[in-house]
């Protein structure tokens, strides 16, 4: 019986926790498409991006409003653009994994809303090659928030604000920036006040790799431009590193107690 209700709870609050990132990817939307034009994002109400008609409330529920109106504007009939669905779609899916790696704790909220930022910034620097300074600043915030709430492991944070800043910093200085974007830096030193310098340090390490393996076999088969966004790759990384990053760097150390014996 005590089962039963453990799996229950957990899909109740599996549920909850789905139902908050998809309305949160809501938002996303809404930042991935103003942001790079500076628009509002409070004051100007929301649009078709074809025919310009302002739209109801009920033409704006995550989800369900793409489904009811079949993928298609109420009032122009023009095709929405699939992006809508999946962000809120994929920010759910985030939030639900989180939830039930981390259980629910002050944590697993700090990185929901990091996963959140990163996921939004992901898609606007695969557009445009730049990261809003916002997203970096508000990430900077939840490490901040994060420093506070563990100030008896201060220095893993403190540590984690330099240790893959500081190095992409040097990089930056000797290839005159040719070598990496200031974004991705400032990336890296708001994550890692978050994370620490452990998780931090694996993150990059991460986003090394896949977009090793990712961008080169782009340029393989698709012919892809040997110039690349970076802040996909490093989020998905940071992401990844959120999950099981504690799991990975003991499994790392344990082998290297084991090679000493």
């Amino acid at each position: 019986m005590n089962i039963d209700v453990d799996i229950l709870e957990k899909l109740l609050y599996s549920v909850v926790f789905g139902l908050y990132g998809i309305v949160v990817g809501s938002f996303l939307n809404v930042l991935i498409l103003r942001v790079p034009l500076k628009e509002s994002i409070t004051f100007e109400r929301s649009h078709c991006m074809s025919c310009g008609h302002t739209l109801a409330w009920y033409d704006l529920l995550p989800l369900f409003s793409f489904v009811f109106l079949g993928g298609k504007c109420r009032y122009c009939k023009e095709h929405i653009s699939f992006q809508y669905p999946l962000i809120e779609g994929l920010n759910g899916v985030l939030y639900i994994v989180l939830y039930l790696n981390k259980g629910i704790t002050i944590v697993t909220i700090l990185y929901c809303l990091c996963s959140s930022a990163l996921l939004a910034l992901s898609v606007i620097d695969a557009r445009t090659r730049e990261i809003p300074v916002g997203f970096n600043i508000f990430i900077f915030i939840l490490g901040l928030i994060r420093l506070l709430t563990d100030l008896s492991h201060w220095s893993q944070y403190v540590i984690g604000f330099f240790a893959v800043s500081g190095f992409l910093f040097l990089l930056i200085l000797v290839t005159k920036g040719k070598g990496m974007g200031g974004g991705d830096m400032k990336l890296m030193a708001a994550t890692g006040l978050l994370l620490g310098w452990k998780l931090n340090i694996l993150a990059f390490l991460l986003g090394c790799v896949l977009a090793s393996v990712i961008h080169l076999t782009m340029m393989a088969i698709k012919k892809a431009d040997r110039y690349m966004s970076f802040g996909p790759y490093l989020s998905a990384g940071i992401y990844i590193a959120m999950i099981w990053g504690e799991q990975l760097v003991s499994w790392y150390l344990s082998m290297w107690a084991f090679k000493s014996l």
